[in-house]
């Protein structure tokens, strides 16, 4: 065998492998594939494993079985009370139909691009409808299921199966933030100075409420004071009439002993009297003393 014959021989095997290898592709488990015949889509291919084609004559493009995610820039958007937010959206959808996929938006790019511009687009309208108290609150979730039952009729035709659209960020610009923060911080604290205001009013006529009642209290005390110190006195006074009446001597007595109580005490003020004062009668005049019983024997 000649050279030139070997050479020809080896390409005509190598062409034939390559033939051979041409005619088989590989469909993985996380993948799904279009085959493609001169650029006509000819059949799709959903379960994994090996596959026949003609080679040089078909193609196969691989689409992802998996779940895609579509997440657009940052869009602000006016809602329908006119206030401006920022809203960050997040889409879950899979390729439920290769063929139309492709025949509708070819590339994985260009879905994701088409999608990405229908869900702006719904949202857009969507939130235009809505107040943002409405989409702070419970009922934000609803806003949402609307949002992904629209983008799903209109993505229907596309060969993609939308599974969810969230939005995953709501909120005010910061300059628009930052100045309903300073409003709202400039009516707390108005309120704040209403409730101080309001708390020194109330704690004014507490005060005077108690002043009054204090006052009154103590007047009826005092009343009710001198009151009784008046009929303890007439008691008193009648206490010493009647017995003044009865036995005029015991009484000057007892008085005068009661004043030698007070004058003799420690703290009593020193007086200086004749001794002839009658004052002084019963301390020089006492009672006989008692004679020795030596002086009574004879």
């Amino acid at each position: 065998m000649t050279m030139n014959s070997r050479i020809v021989s080896t390409l005509v095997g190598v062409f034939v492998l390559w033939l051979a290898w041409d005619s088989f592709y590989v469909v993985g488990e996380t993948q799904q594939a279009l085959l493609v015949r001169q650029g006509l889509p000819i059949g799709v291919a959903s379960e994994p494993g090996l596959r026949f084609k003609l080679p040089v004559l078909d193609s196969v493009i691989f689409f992802e079985r998996r779940v895609l995610t579509v997440d657009p820039s940052t869009e602000q958007i006016i809602l329908g009370d006119q206030k401006r937010i920022e809203v960050d959206t997040y889409t879950a959808y899979r390729i439920s139909d290769p063929l139309r996929y492709y025949q509708s938006l070819r590339t994985l790019e260009e879905g994701r691009l088409q999608l990405g511009q229908i869900v702006n687009s719904v949202v857009r309208r969507e939130l235009g409808q809505v107040k943002l108290s409405s989409l702070l609150s419970d009922d934000r979730n609803k806003i949402t299921d609307g949002i992904r039952a629209e983008v799903a009729d209109r993505t229907g035709g596309l060969g993609v199966a939308v599974l969810d659209v969230r939005l995953h960020r709501a909120d005010l610009p910061e300059d628009t933030s930052q100045a309903i923060y300073d409003r709202m911080k400039s009516e707390r604290q108005r309120e704040a100075k209403e409730l101080r205001a309001q708390g020194y009013e109330w704690a004014q006529e507490i005060q005077a409420k108690a002043d009054h009642e204090r006052t009154v209290l103590l007047s009826e005390a005092a009343r009710r004071a001198r009151a009784a110190r008046g009929e303890g006195d007439a008691q008193a006074n009648q206490l010493f009439i009647d017995a003044f009446g009865n036995d005029p001597d015991f009484f000057n007595k007892s008085r005068l002993l009661q004043t030698y109580r007070q004058v003799l005490a420690p703290a009593g003020p020193t007086l200086l009297l004749p001794s002839d004062s009658r004052f002084l009668t019963y301390l020089f005049s006492g009672p006989a003393l008692a004679e020795p019983q030596s002086q009574k024997q004879p």
